[in-house]
């Protein structure tokens, strides 16, 4: 009988990063839907495609101790941390209330997004 040989799988490289379609942009104001932070409205700091995760203006603050360098002092330091995507919603223009998001395309080719409750557009902020 031949013995089992497990071979190591080769690393692929140069492979292509997926990129997560996010529903919200840098600038949007959200509403979080799960998690300790429910309930909060944020901004949006920045949105990391890569890995689908959102940073939201005083939401999941988290805190770190910084060790003394020659330049800097000990201490603490807080800061928010990104959360993931799909635990927030973004905020409709005309009643305020979460909602979710359709996309349309224009003739001239320019994704514009619609919330789903209102039918209104939702501006993209740059």
């Amino acid at each position: 009988m031949k013995p089992l040989v497990y071979k190591k799988r080769r690393r692929e490289r140069n492979a292509p990063i997926p990129r997560i379609k996010i529903h919200v942009t840098k600038g949007d104001t959200v509403q979080v839907i799960s998690g300790e932070d429910k309930g909060k409205r944020a901004r949006v700091l920045r949105v990391y495609p890569k890995t689908g995760r959102v940073t939201l203006e005083g939401v999941n603050v988290v805190t770190r101790h910084k060790k003394a360098t020659q330049t800097t002092e000990a201490g603490k330091v807080q800061f928010p941390a990104p959360i993931h995507h799909s635990k927030v919603m973004l905020v409709d223009p005309k009643s305020g209330a979460p909602t979710r998001v359709r996309r349309r395309i224009d003739k001239d080719g320019t994704v514009e997004r619609i919330a789903v409750r209102s039918g209104q557009p939702i501006p993209r902020n740059r």
